[in-house]
């Protein structure tokens, strides 16, 4: 089996039950009428969220006779509907189907899938692949966890903002936070590297943290990590790049950063880590789902979850070319 099939998974005849869970309310909410209709004719089970938890819930209840359960809004409702298979046990079993309905939609954009009608061709008819899944003290996350005041950002971005400005709002409510941002004094452990690395500790005050499952936090290279590694990219960005970021233009500022070497800038490549806040409870977004707490823990299931990827998915993104150094 070569490198491409490792993380193949083959699904038969793609028949059985397929659930699709549906929030109205994401993105611009213009979605809807297009969404029914496209899954009612393929036979899906529509299932619309109503209030916090239904994304979860309504997964949970039906992956145990479900082959696939679809998530059709932003990365909160992907996130929502994985953490149900997840909590059904039914991650060997079911297959998630991503229909990109909000926002950002950066996990969707990370698979492959390229908007409704492409996503609906996708799980009829696209590859399945094993993927590692995200776990953050117990709750799953696909694509990134982020803390400082990037999740901050992410709180405080108002319906109205994304709407108008898209994903560039959440870019404009980090600059515009940072001015009143108190930083994190945090302590940050990761685990041995993948080539024999040793576990190192990184004890500061950041800006922010980010942790990347299937995201990566740059603008030069492709915004796609390599989600089948059983390895997360933590990038520290230190308080000190503070001045740097309000020195310039909100997403040129947030670009040049990540995209030159700095001394504010930590990154690493590790299979889990730990954050430990020395001051209070700091405020950590999975997903755009958020989570509170004074202690983190991370760590990958590898290879855990089933999902159907459009045609321009590559499971390694950079093709073993060297381009994310360990640094300390």
């Amino acid at each position: 089996m070569d490198s491409d099939d490792a993380g193949m998974r083959d699904d038969g005849d793609g028949t059985g039950d397929r659930v699709l869970v549906l929030n109205p309310v994401s993105g611009s909410g213009d979605h809807v009428d297009d969404v029914v209709e496209l899954a009612a004719n393929r036979g899906f089970e529509i299932r619309r969220t109503e209030e916090a938890g239904d994304a979860k819930r309504f997964a949970r209840d039906a992956a145990p006779d479900a082959s696939l359960v679809a998530a059709a809004g932003g990365d909160g409702t992907v996130n929502g509907v994985a953490n149900g298979i997840a909590a059904a046990d039914e991650l060997e079993t079911t297959t998630l189907g991503v229909v990109p309905a909000g926002t950002g939609n950066n996990f969707a954009s990370n698979i492959g899938i390229e908007g409704l009608e492409h996503s609906f061709a996708v799980i009829d008819e696209g590859r399945r692949r094993e993927i590692d899944l995200g776990i953050a003290n117990e709750r799953a996350f696909v694509n990134s966890c982020v803390g400082g005041v990037t999740a901050e950002a992410s709180s405080e971005t108002s319906t109205e903002s994304k709407a108008e400005l898209g994903v560039l709002a959440y870019v404009k409510e980090t600059v515009d936070t940072i001015g009143s941002f108190d930083a994190l004094p945090l302590r940050v452990k990761t685990a041995e590297g993948p080539n024999g690395e040793a576990a190192q500790m990184w004890e500061g005050d950041a800006l922010f943290v980010l942790v990347g499952n299937c995201r990566r936090f740059t603008g030069a290279r492709t915004a796609q990590a390599d989600v089948e590694d059983g390895l997360f990219e933590v990038t520290i960005v230190a308080d000190a790049a503070a001045t740097e970021l309000l020195g310039g233009a909100a997403l040129e500022a947030l670009e040049g950063l990540f995209d030159r070497d700095s001394g504010s800038i930590v990154r690493r490549r590790t299979p889990s880590l730990a954050l430990e806040s020395r001051d209070e409870a700091v405020e950590y977004s999975l997903d755009g789902e958020m989570l509170e707490t004074e202690h983190l823990t991370l760590e990958t299931d590898p290879n855990a979850l089933t999902v159907a990827v459009g045609d321009g998915y590559q499971s390694d993104p950079d093709n073993d070319d060297g381009r994310w150094p360990f640094r300390a």
